[in-house]
């Protein structure tokens, strides 16, 4: 079996739908290949259409939603792929882009996770999928807006990494999970996603699994995936809803940093960095409340 595909359903049918059709009219790898459909509780009725639709699916359904972390899980144990694919269910792959990460991942056996260039609706770069790991540096200068100011700098843009050169294969330390590219042989050695993280900073916290092993993590522009991001109505919530998630997100960046820096710093650093990720929480609290 050459590859896995492993994607988790949560109430976005119509986009899941998209997501399979456009795998099922993508190049084949030369091997087998099978594609796994997590639905995360979301009712929707995603199972049953996927099912008449496209029988070869393999649908394993959840009777609780267990987030992004759990849901994946779920099919990662049953995959049996050399490589796994964990995608989104609101991206759209190219012809080519199965094909082309399986030849890039066999020519360069020292990758242990990888990404394409994943496109935002708009044409550019989604930032997420091409990131430095949260270091309280990084941080700081993301969060300040001094990456904002100096995109290009390595001082002030170690986030996002904007200096480097988007158009090249190189390193990173983390993609996003909605492209997620792992050789199964990484995988077993580190172990499945964190399912501590819910709904953000699995897929980062992994990487960083992957890369502390002694595997690389690289950037794959030889082709490329929309990431439609926003479009399962994600960008349209509640102020209920902002604050949920936004309270998701700080939560992660909490463990990851208690997971992975809090020995590195001594104790009135550590105190500082968590205050600053509290009172950034904050500010983003008022600024959904004022509707901004």
């Amino acid at each position: 079996m050459d590859i896995s595909i492993v994607i988790v359903n949560y109430k976005t049918k119509d986009l899941t739908l998209q997501t399979l059709n456009s795998v099922f009219k993508a190049e084949p790898p030369k091997g087998k290949m099978e594609v796994i459909l997590v639905d995360n509780a979301s009712e929707d009725g995603t199972p049953a259409i996927v099912g008449k639709k496209y029988s070869q699916v393999k649908i394993i359904k959840s009777p609780d939603n267990l987030g992004f972390a759990g849901g994946n899980n779920l099919g990662l144990r049953q995959a049996k792929g050399r490589y796994i694919l964990l995608l989104n269910s609101d991206t759209i792959i190219n012809k080519n882009t199965l094909t082309t990460m399986v030849k890039f991942m066999d020519a360069n056996p020292q990758a242990g996770l990888s990404t394409c260039r994943i496109d935002l609706l708009n044409g550019k770069i989604d930032p997420a999928s091409h990131r430095g790991f949260p270091t309280p540096w990084a941080a700081l200068t993301y969060f300040s807006g001094l990456e904002k100011l100096f995109p290009h700098s390595k001082i002030f843009s170690q986030y996002h990494q904007g200096w480097k050169d988007l158009t090249k294969v190189h390193e990173i330390d983390s993609p996003v999970g909605a492209f997620f590219f792992l050789r199964k042989k990484a995988l077993d050695q580190v172990g499945l996603l964190d399912e501590q993280f819910f709904m953000y900073g699995e897929d980062i916290d992994l990487a960083f699994r992957i890369k502390k092993a002694g595997w690389k993590v690289m950037y794959v522009p030889l082709t490329n995936i929309t990431h439609l991001k926003g479009a399962s109505g994600l960008n349209k919530k509640s102020t209920k809803q902002r604050l949920t998630t936004t309270e998701s997100f700080f939560s992660a960046m909490k463990i990851f940093y208690k997971k992975h820096y809090q020995k590195k710093y001594f104790f009135l650093f550590r105190l500082l960095m968590f205050l600053g990720i509290d009172l950034i929480k904050q500010l983003r609290f008022l600024k959904i409340r004022l509707g901004l």
